[in-house]
């Protein structure tokens, strides 16, 4: 097997490739350009957008040359697969508001240079298409048959499917014979649930073009208890600091199971794989190699100070070391606890409880930590008293959530 496609394999990154055997012979004579699509229907790139970009730069430290295509056209019609439902229709310009955001995201991951690396926008080719020629003359190649044995549509049909996301196929595959003629591009890479639209791609090009072209599949990961991977209490974790601080992301990673920590390190960071086999070796220490999982990735994704801080952060909070203003802080007036802070309402207010009843279920439950002591008196107000010299107070809501009030 070709030495990039043996990395992917070792680090947990395949799951389908539509001919490996010939996908390898011809990697092994030439670069290939590959591409990854992505639309950009909401502000911001989550973490699980991210698993073909990690792939993206392996190939092309391999040598191989990587293509980040926006979906500026894709996104105003919406992808069907995985979804129980139509997506929501967004503006033209919100549209391209998102992928610009999306580019700069993608651009301080993987450092475009505009040769081995770069990004395309579908727009270009989609948004002026006849639609009349486009049937005539890319329409003609697919079989609705054939369409409706693919997953994504199967799941659909069960809740609904409009014509307009049933178009979705033929416009992804589109994008594949476009960049194959604007820039010979051979393998489009994307999530497992991509497999169809890939596949049917694949064949246009064959049929347009007589050329054979490839395509590979990464799983769709999840956590050792099955959940959906990257997904917070609050919902996706976001690579945009203003929707997920780097210290909640940092803290996402350095919380999760220990039977994910080896999987994730091989997966979402790129340190060789002695070092993750070193770090979760059974005599180590478990906690070490989730603090390094989660350095390594918050370095990644938002840069190594906001690492440094994170850590610190973390460590201030939980071992007693570290730097306090590291730490996630808000700004609350020393006038309500001087009256006597509601606790719920402290909870609350601090961002650590979405609801009065959810902070009472936290203080139920033995869940509430105020400075140091476990606060189980839900009619007992938090009061002035309780502040330290400088007016800071730390709340803690379980083991991994914590913030430190300023007055």
């Amino acid at each position: 097997m070709n030495s990039a496609l043996h990395t992917l394999q070792e680090r947990g990154f395949i799951q389908q490739c539509s001919a490996i055997e010939g996908l390898s012979a011809l990697m092994d004579k030439e670069p290939v350009t590959f591409y990854v699509g992505c639309d950009p229907t909401g502000p911001s790139l989550h973490i699980g957008h991210m698993v073909p970009f990690f792939a993206l730069r392996h190939l092309r430290a391999a040598g191989h040359v990587g293509i980040a295509l926006l979906g500026g056209g894709t996104a105003r019609i919406g992808d069907p697969s995985g979804k129980s439902e139509m997506r929501k229709m967004i503006s033209y310009d919100d549209i391209d508001a998102n992928a610009e955001r999306f580019r700069v995201q993608l651009d301080r991951f993987v450092s475009f240079d505009g040769q081995t690396g770069f990004t395309a926008n579908n727009k270009d080719w989609l948004a002026t298409l006849n639609y009349i020629e486009f049937l005539r003359d890319i329409g003609r190649h697919f079989s609705v048959n054939r369409m409706l044995t693919f997953e994504a549509y199967k799941i659909r049909l069960e809740t609904g499917l409009s014509f307009i996301e049933f178009n979705y196929q033929l416009l992804q595959s589109y994008d594949f014979l476009e960049l194959y003629r604007r820039y010979g591009c051979r393998l489009q890479i994307g999530g497992d649930d991509q497999w169809g639209n890939i596949v049917a791609g694949i064949e246009l090009i064959r049929r347009v073009e007589g050329v054979e072209v490839f395509g590979l599949t990464f799983p769709l990961v999840t956590t050792s208890d099955g959940k959906k991977m990257g997904k917070t209490e609050k919902g996706a974790l976001f690579l945009d600091p203003a929707m997920v601080s780097p210290y909640d992301f940092f803290q996402y990673w350095r919380n999760v199971t220990d039977a994910d920590v080896g999987r994730f390190l091989r997966m979402f960071t790129f340190l060789p794989l002695e070092e993750c086999q070193a770090l979760t070796d059974p005599a180590g220490n478990i906690n070490a190699a989730k603090e390094r999982l989660a350095w390594e990735i918050t370095a990644l994704i938002h840069g190594p100070e906001e690492a440094d801080k994170a850590l610190s952060g973390a460590k201030a909070a939980f071992s007693g070391g570290g730097d306090l203003a590291a730490m996630p802080t808000i700004r609350l007036e020393r006038q309500r606890f001087e009256a006597g802070y509601p606790v719920f309402d402290l909870f609350v207010d601090a961002g650590l409880c979405p609801s009065k009843s959810e902070a009472r279920r936290l203080v139920q439950q033995g869940g509430a930590v105020v400075g140091e002591k476990a606060w189980s008196d839900e009619k007992s107000p938090i009061g002035a008293g309780l502040l330290a010299l400088d007016g800071s107070l730390i709340l803690r809501a379980g083991k991994k959530r914590f913030v430190r009030i300023l007055t």
